[in-house]
């Protein structure tokens, strides 16, 4: 999936997928901020990463925001807090690294995180089209249908990498596994043979990119498994689970400290790091209070997008302050509005276990 991100990503992908968007959204007020949102949950469905996301969608839109006449605040908080999409929509790679941590089902998480992906992005939406209402913000003109198919037309190969993957995993034709190797040599097929945005003396570096990011994953795998066995070795999450089922904390208690002790963390670490070390204690002691792995691991996601956009680490702030050539407090201030909007979304999440896990026990993944 990193690889298939990074194909992408150097490609001309997220270009035509910006014009699609920009041509369905665009005539509404505040229309480049909700074709930003829009346009990052079509990248999230294809990328798996949410600074990709922000790198792709924002070098192009957030200078066309600026040139339009938007405040470049505006266009920062949008897409670092929709950059946070990628992550949660599809094939997400913070994902794989909890099923990873905890032995739950690949599939089952990411037909998970559809549903709560596009609720975040209606979310995101109203947040922006609200803001951009008050500051009596530009739209752009409306697009024709013809327009609108021709861009459609041309973001076609990248969109059909979504049914590659969702498609293939839901018949049973590929495991998780097989689908993340499909998407890479699909992404190689469209980026170089089909839209010929990179060439063949490109791939090579793609290719150490991603390898440079897999190993540094594989090293953190490592270490949290050997971290997670000395743990359950010395019966630690069992001792903590037994003192909660004692205590009298309950699922609603313990959910809320989770949350809080999360989103403490996201405002410091990156997201890989803190699921492969905190799920193994996490974990045991959910599953004893009876709460439900596959929501557990949405929830955890969401808190992981939040702390994407958090002051001090928030990584999603440092690409978009890099991007807009902003400083890290101002870009901190500019996201609040949105920020408020995705903890908003956070408590539906924790507290409505079937936003979650509707969709893959109606597939019968659960």
């Amino acid at each position: 999936f990193i690889l298939a991100g990074n194909f992408l990503t150097h490609g001309g992908v997220a270009k035509r997928m910006i014009y699609f968007a920009t041509s369905m959204v665009g005539h509404l007020r505040g229309g480049l901020g909700l074709s930003s949102v829009f346009a990052c949950a079509l990248f999230a469905a294809v990328s798996g990463s949410s600074p990709a996301t922000v790198v792709a969608i924002g070098s192009i839109l957030l200078p066309a925001m600026v040139k339009a006449g938007y405040p470049k605040k505006f266009g920062v908080g949008v897409i670092a807090s929709a950059g946070g999409l990628g992550i949660l929509i599809p094939p997400s790679i913070v994902m794989v690294m909890y099923a990873v941590s905890t032995n739950s089902s690949i599939g089952a998480l990411f037909m998970a995180g559809v549903i709560p992906g596009l609720l975040l992005a209606l979310f995101l939406s109203f947040t922006t089209w609200y803001v951009a209402k008050k500051g009596n913000y530009p739209r752009e003109l409306p697009a024709t249908w013809a327009q609108r198919w021709d861009a459609f037309r041309k973001a076609i190969w990248g969109l059909l990498l979504i049914l590659v993957v969702m498609g293939g995993i839901y018949s049973g034709l590929f495991t998780p596994t097989e689908a993340a190797a499909m998407s890479a040599v699909y992404a190689f097929f469209i980026a170089v043979f089909v839209y010929k945005d990179i060439g063949m003396k490109d791939v090579p570096k793609v290719l150490l990119n991603s390898a440079n990011m897999s190993a540094m994953l594989l090293y953190i795998i490592t270490n949290a498994v050997l971290f997670s066995f000395i743990l359950t070795n010395e019966q630690i999450p069992q001792g903590i689970a037994e003192w909660l089922t004692h205590s009298g904390v309950g699922v609603i208690g313990f959910l809320i400290a989770v949350n809080i002790l999360l989103l403490v963390m996201g405002s410091f670490m990156e997201p890989s790091s803190i699921i492969l070390i905190t799920a193994p204690i996490l974990f045991p002691i959910a599953m004893k209070l009876g709460i439900d792995p596959i929501h557990f691991g949405v929830m955890i996601t969401v808190n992981m997008e939040i702390g994407m956009i958090t002051p001090p680490v928030g990584l999603n702030l440092y690409v978009a302050s890099g991007i807009a050539k902003m400083g890290l407090t101002d870009c901190s201030k500019a996201v609040w509005p949105w920020l408020l909007t995705m903890l908003l979304f956070l408590m539906v999440i924790t507290y409505i276990p079937a936003v979650s896990t509707w969709l893959p026990k109606t597939l019968g993944m659960m």
